[in-house]
């Protein structure tokens, strides 16, 4: 099966996608492009997946590159393939060939180019990133490679959307006890519960980095298991893992 890849029409100029689980050797429950080596697929098809992501983005094989993301703010600067696995949420470049490969099963994966300073970016980004500040610490290291947050085109990717993230008032009172711009991107739920917009929470701290031209793309992860891993669809599910979506830029 050929691979099913999403763009945005603000990064339309720079060689960039949004994968979804479609192609791929993976099988079972990871079935099609699973780019996750922490999952417990099997890793030569983890592999085989990311060497297919690669000749799509037009890089060498080793020259797609992650990072092991744990929800913070850090980034580091890629100018080709690491010796390991820095422990970071974003990536930035100004080196051609390198392609930057973000991994999520519900979380945001979010794309940013200056075309003119010849600077991309790539971040993960759930809701505790984002409230860390992954977005501007992101920007930022772009400005540091001369890059202009005036400039910065960005793309939300496929991620849950407010229909399906139920949060309890713990989730709630962390977002909003010192922000209270972030009270509007709740929907009120059954009892306590409320419905989280995260896709709103990421355009809103594009925005407050300097960021003008950001776009979220319309698909929701947890809404479509034909397209997308998930991980709060497996926990419902109560599979006993999940695959993971995968989302490159490169210069």
């Amino acid at each position: 099966m050929a691979l099913d890849v999403l763009t945005a029409p603000t990064l339309a100029q720079t060689r960039h996608g949004f994968f979804t689980r479609k192609g791929g050797v993976s099988q079972g429950i990871y079935a099609g492009l699973n780019c996750g080596r922490g999952s417990n697929d099997a890793a030569d098809h983890v592999q085989q997946n990311r060497a297919l992501v690669a000749d799509h983005m037009g890089v060498a094989h080793d020259h797609l590159i992650s990072v092991h993301q744990y929800h913070s703010a850090d980034v580091v600067v890629v100018d080709g393939p690491l010796p390991t696995l820095p422990k970071a949420d974003a990536m930035v470049t100004n080196t051609p060939g390198v392609a930057l490969g973000i991994l999520t099963a519900d979380c945001q994966p979010v794309l940013l180019a200056d075309r003119t300073a010849g600077v991309v970016g790539a971040a993960h980004a759930g809701w505790k990133g984002a409230k860390a500040g992954v977005l501007q610490a992101t920007v930022d290291a772009m400005v540091r490679l001369g890059a202009d947050a005036s400039r910065i085109a960005a793309a939300i990717g496929p991620c849950i959307h407010q229909d399906n993230y139920e949060v309890g008032p713990d989730f709630h009172h962390a977002v909003t006890h010192d922000d209270p711009e972030a009270l509007a991107l709740f929907k009120p739920g059954d009892g306590d519960r409320h419905f989280f917009d995260l896709p709103a929470y990421g355009l809103m701290a594009l925005r407050r980095a300097g960021v003008s031209g950001a776009v979220a793309l319309d698909h929701c992860t947890y809404g479509d298991p034909g397209r997308f891993f998930s991980y709060r669809r497996t926990c419902h599910q109560k599979d006993p893992d999940y695959g993971r979506l995968i989302a490159c830029i490169a210069l």
